[in-house]
């Protein structure tokens, strides 16, 4: 795949972007129920190793892959793929560059609200790229995005840190763990016309894997926060809790888990 890929972004740091795009949309595996991430991913990384010979080109073509105003760009369509590139290889690209975090940062929270969802996972994916190298200014994001943002926001702050490979980290697994609370305390206070949203039916359905991502990384902390959240008698957060006592992930914490059951059954 890299063997196409390179002449292509070469040709596109020239000045000839649409060859690359065209590549794109069609390796894009859209429509259909998965897009290609592991050529998303190779553009990123490819395009993150020009900064340091092109770096004004390279920002060139990511405002061009960036771009939703040369057409109406719809979900699972080629023309999301291509933005959703974009997304992943600015967050491969601010990583090291930091000059370009405040850009990146303000994009992504601003791209977290996208009618399509694919978008919105390219934002994710984005934030995951920037957290090992710009934690800290990361961190910052998505704990405000958590605490003041909208439902979209709120839903990109836990999924960017449900990922097993960041939870590694003693830091990720308490920002983690400190944004799920955050973001369920929050959704327990909604009105139920703010549950008829869309947003909210897609954070409630990223919440039901992430908080096991998260409690399988810190079982201890993460069983006693959702035995706190089976206590507040709410709908919405029970199915959440009981998607996740769902996921094979926890199945090694059984004694846990069947605590966790009775609780949500009394």
């Amino acid at each position: 795949m890299q063997d196409t890929l390179e002449p292509l972004i070469d040709k596109a740091l020239r000045g000839r972007p649409r060859l690359l795009e065209f590549y794109l949309r069609e390796q894009s595996h859209l429509p259909g129920p998965r897009a290609n991430l592991a050529l998303a991913y190779d553009l990123a990384h490819l395009l993150a190793l020009h900064l340091s010979n092109d770096q004004p080109a390279v920002e060139t073509l990511l405002t061009y892959l960036l771009s939703t105003e040369r057409e109406d760009v719809q979900s699972n369509t080629p023309a999301e793929f291509t933005v959703l590139c974009g997304l992943i290889a600015l967050g491969a690209c601010a990583a090291v560059r930091p000059d370009w975090r405040a850009w990146a940062l303000a994009l992504l929270e601003e791209r977290a609200l996208s009618p399509c969802w694919r978008i919105r996972e390219g934002v994710v994916m984005a934030y995951q790229q920037l957290l090992p190298a710009a934690s800290a200014e990361t961190l910052a994001q998505l704990s405000r995005l958590a605490a003041e943002g909208l439902l979209l926001h709120q839903r990109a702050a836990v999924a960017a840190l449900a990922e097993p490979s960041l939870l590694l980290e003693h830091r990720f697994v308490t920002a983690a763990l400190s944004i799920h609370r955050q973001v369920l305390e929050r959704l327990h206070r909604l009105t139920l016309a703010d549950r008829h949203q869309a947003a909210f039916r897609s954070l409630r359905q990223t919440l039901g894997y992430s908080l096991s991502v998260v409690t399988a990384a810190a079982p201890e902390d993460g069983f006693a926060l959702m035995q706190i959240c089976a206590s507040w008698n709410d709908k919405d957060i029970a199915w959440i809790l009981r998607e996740n006592l769902k996921k094979k992930r926890l199945a090694r914490f059984s004694e846990q888990a069947e605590a966790l059951a009775r609780l949500l059954q009394s």
